[in-house]
Order: structure tokens, then sequence, then C-alpha cells
């Protein structure tokens, strides 16, 4: 019987479990795909404070060995449920195992979206990418397409600019509203074809690859003949098999009172997969401070 479960290994997860063991509290960690969350895949991080920058993936491996280092445990498992049972809560798992909590704190964090287009989810992983630091280099000398015109979009395509022979970013909105040092770094490099106002339409197959993008632009309807496609067009919370613990609004996000607490006494939640107007790191780490000790002060009966 663990004092505090947290279901998500990101900032906020790995913040949570860092205050809660500061408190004397037993701590469970449980993390479906990779320890750090979504910064894992960012090359460099420059708005961390302490940090004048540092790669997402060196920090979510600091962020975890310092939690374990203060004693929580860390298991790679995915969540497929949590149900209240004699005043405590099982955590139950894809792989089998069910984990008792006093206390569990939801971080569970986003996804990547998709276009909702036909074919898309076949080609994922097989000509569609959303890391450029995973998959860049799979297209060195080739001509690429970036879907997606905000911070995201920029951060990988200031990546993908060094790699491919040709980038083309198409944005939906009438400009891109990345932060302007990204903006200037990216459209300032030679192989970059940006457009704005476009809309996706479909990808172009042949023999099972990627061979285009067709889109719409100005209502003209065109195609860029590319390797492969990054997608950045935002995240989606992955909340669905807790909505029976907390409250969530119509984009899918908790809803929680007082920051963090929710509608299930001894159930916390934290992160981005919040209802929240700013998604960092920053406010991550700060969400799971509060979760960490609002779930101590549950323990203490206050």
């Amino acid at each position: 019987m663990y004092d505090i479960i947290v279901v998500g290994g990101g900032p906020a997860g790995l913040t949570a479990a860092i205050y809660g063991r500061r408190n004397s509290k037993s701590v469970l960690v449980i993390e479906k795909t990779v320890f750090g969350g979504q910064i894992v895949n960012s090359p460099k991080v420059e708005n961390i404070p302490g940090f004048d920058t540092i790669s997402g993936d060196e920090f979510g491996d600091k962020m975890l060995e310092q939690a374990m280092g203060q004693g929580a445990e860390a298991v790679l498992e995915e969540v497929t449920g949590v149900d209240a049972r004699d005043g405590a809560f099982v955590v139950s798992t894809a792989e089998g195992s069910a984990y008792e909590g006093r206390t569990v704190i939801l971080a569970t964090g986003t996804t990547h979206r998709t276009l909702g287009l036909p074919g898309e989810e076949e080609l994922i992983g097989s000509g569609i990418s959303f890391c450029a630091v995973c998959d860049g280099d799979f297209y060195r000398d080739r001509t690429v397409v970036m879907v997606g015109g905000g911070n995201s979009a920029f951060v990988e395509s200031a990546l993908l600019t060094g790699v491919v022979k040709k980038l083309v970013i198409l944005q939906d909105l009438p400009e891109f509203t990345a932060d302007r040092k990204l903006l200037d770094e990216v459209l300032s490099a030679d192989n970059v074809e940006p457009h704005t106002g476009t809309k996706v339409l479909g990808y172009e197959v042949a023999d099972g690859a990627i061979t285009g993008v067709t889109y719409e632009e100005n209502g003209e309807k065109k195609t860029a003949e590319c390797d492969g496609v990054f997608l950045a067009v935002g995240l989606v919370p992955e909340n669905d098999a807790f909505r029976g613990l907390a409250d969530i609004d119509g984009a899918g996000y908790f809803v929680g009172e007082d920051v963090c607490r929710t509608k299930t006494p001894g159930i916390f939640v934290a992160g981005d997969c919040c209802a929240k107007t700013l998604r960092q790191v920053t406010t991550a780490c700060s969400d799971g401070a509060y979760a960490a000790i609002a779930a101590c002060n549950y323990l203490a009966g206050r």
C-alpha cells in the first residue's frame, strides 16, 4: 500500500514524486512510455530556470534520477483504470498489475494530435513522424513537410533545417504563431518554403510510402512532393480512462478544484492533462508540487 501513486512520469508526475518523498510518503510513479514526458523529444530547451540550455532527454533523466534518489519507486506500465476500494484506490495496468494507494495523482499528460485524414494511422511511424530528434536523420538530404506553425512545429523545424534538403511548412492560420526567435531562425534558412492559410487535404502514397501532401491554399489545390511528413498540430489529453473520477471539460482536460483537487476525495490532477492557459515544463512542475502537498494534507486529515 503506497501513500501516493502517481500516474504519469513527466515533469508534473516526477515533481509530485519528489515532493511526496520529501514529506516522507511512500511513492510509486507509473509511466507507460518514457519518463520525462513530451519534453524528451526537444533537442534543446532554453526556458527552464537554472539551465541556459539542456536537452529534454537529459532533463527528463535528471528528474527521474532525483525522484528515485529520494526513494520513489518507478515502473513502466500502462494504467487502464483506477477503482476506489476499502477507503483506498487500486490502480490497474494493461500488464495485469494492481497497485494499491491511499491517494492517486493523475499526471497523464497529452499525446500528439493528428489530422484525421484517410490512411493516416497506418502511415504513423512509416512516413509520418512527430519527433525530429527521433526521426529526422531518416530524411537526411530529402524533402519533408512540417504541418503546423506554432512553437512545437518550429522547434522541430529548427532541427530539420540542418538535416533535410528541403522543408515545406504548412500552417492553417493566416500567420505563424511561434516565438519571434524561432521564426527568425527557421525562416531565414535557405531550404525552407513556408506557407500560411493552408488546409491539408490528404497524403499521396505509392508502394506504401508517402510521396506528397495535397493541400489547399487561397482556394487552389496544390501538392507538396515529399519523402515524409512531420505533424505538430497540437496535443490531446489522455484522460478517458478516468472520467468517473474527475470532471473533464469539452476538450477532454481535467477540471480541478483549487488547482488540483477533483470530485473524488484522494484523487488529484496535475500537469498538461489539466485545463489551463499555459502548458510549459515550469507550470507542470508547479502543478506537481501543488498536487503532492494536497495529497500529503489529505493523508494527514487536513
